[in-house]
Parts: structure tokens; sequence; C-alpha cells
């Protein structure tokens, strides 16, 4: 392999907690809840998987069904989808829910695996061309920025930003293309198994992570560099 093509969230970056993210914008919005009722609200937006990039709905209702298989199309059903979610648990003023939409967008939400900037280090110090292939509603490309991690980055390919998202082939096309790599070259990193296993339809070779918290992860990402193939930097770059 002599490009690589990593996933965003639960692959490169973790989300903060359901907690961290109610009580930032309860803070930022001036207002206070009771221990256990924060603590009890965290967990029933968990669950109802109002956080983009935590964990799944545990149930998706029926009239959200086709806004939630879409939503990664564009910002506008993206946005739509997650604050319908969250409308489904009750809090104290209506303009809570967009306001939780905008804090997962910030940086300030989102930490790197431990391991993520050695890796992508590792990758340009061996040549290798590296992208990143996200099924999302926003731009985070400023997430990169503020976390260091955008120099090693040398395209992003955003579902919103073609109308079309993983697994479906197109993508992954467009990020081989922006790339200039070889599909059957290049390596798909990610953690979901149906999204971004959907690589492989190109001849991409597939690798998996685990979706766990950063601290629980330490090292997920280093096989990545064990999968490279030497790049001929005499021939241009890929010796394909």
């Amino acid at each position: 392999m002599t490009s690589v093509l990593f996933d965003f969230s639960g692959t490169l970056f973790r989300i903060e907690s359901a907690e961290s993210w109610l009580r930032s914008v309860l803070r930022a919005s001036g207002l206070t809840m009771p221990e256990r009722e924060l603590a009890w609200t965290a967990r029933a937006l968990e669950a109802a998987g109002g956080l983009p990039g935590g964990a799944a709905p545990v149930r998706v209702p029926g009239e959200l069904a086709e806004l939630w298989r879409v939503r990664d199309e564009s910002a506008e059903l993206h946005r739509t989808a997650y604050t319908a979610l969250c409308r489904q648990v009750p809090l104290p003023a209506p303009e809570l829910y967009d306001a939780l939409y905008d804090r997962h967008m910030t940086p300030a939400a989102w930490s790197p695996y431990p391991d993520a900037r050695a890796v992508l280090g590792g990758l340009r110090e061996r040549g290798a061309r590296v992208g990143v292939v996200s099924n999302i509603g926003w731009d985070l490309r400023p997430v990169f920025r503020a976390h260091g991690l955008d120099a090693y980055v040398d395209a992003y390919t955003l579902s919103y930003e073609h109308g079309v998202q993983k697994p479906d082939a197109r993508l992954f096309t467009i990020a081989c293309e922006a790339l200039g790599a070889d599909p059957r070259r290049t390596l798909m990193v990610g953690d979901d198994r149906w999204a971004d296993g959907g690589a492989a339809a190109l001849g991409c070779a597939v690798h998996f992570v685990d979706h766990l918290p950063a601290a629980k992860r330490p090292d997920g990402l280093r096989p990545v560099l064990e999968l490279l193939e030497p790049v001929d930097r005499t021939a241009g770059g890929d010796t394909a």
C-alpha cells in the first residue's frame, strides 16, 4: 500500500462524552441543571443517538428513519437528523438543541487518538499520500488544524460536499482521485465495518480499528505503518 485513507470519527479523532458535551453547552448558555438530572439527561441524549460521532441510536423513530439513512448527504440533513434525535429528550430551553449541535463541530469537542500524530507523521516520512474520507455534515478541516494534524493530510473527501455517503463506492473513488491514488495500492482505515468496508468494492485493502474512548485505545492505529509498501521517491512517488 502506498496511499492511506482514514475515517474521521472513531478512527483518528474521538468526540467528547455526552456528559461533557451537555455540560459545556449549559455552561455557555448560563443555564444549570442538578447533577443527577444532568447525568440522566446526558445518558438519554446518548441513547437517542443525538451526539454526532457518539453512540448510534438505540432506536430511530419511524418518522426519522429515512432522514437518518441519508443524513450525511448534506449539511441541512445532518443538522436536522441529529437535532431531531436530541429533541426526544427534554431540555431546559429550546435553543439548547441547536447549541448542542453547534458544540459538536468545535475543535474543543474532539480529541485525537493518542497515536494519531505519530502514525500520520510516520506515513508522511515514508512518502505515503494520506486522505480523510468521512460521512459527515460539516467541515472538519478546522478540527485537524486546531490539533496540528492538518499538515499530514493531503486531501479531504467529505460526504456532504459530494452528496454521497459511505459505503457507496463513489465516495471512495473521489477520495482516491483526490490523492491520485490507485485503489489497489490504497488502504482504507476505519471503525465501521459496513460504511468503511465499502472501499473494498474498489479493490482497496481495509483495516479496522475499534471505536473506543481514546484512553482505551492508545495504539490502535500503529499497525497501519506495517501495512505500507516502500515508496520509490526517485520515480516521483508511487511505484505503481
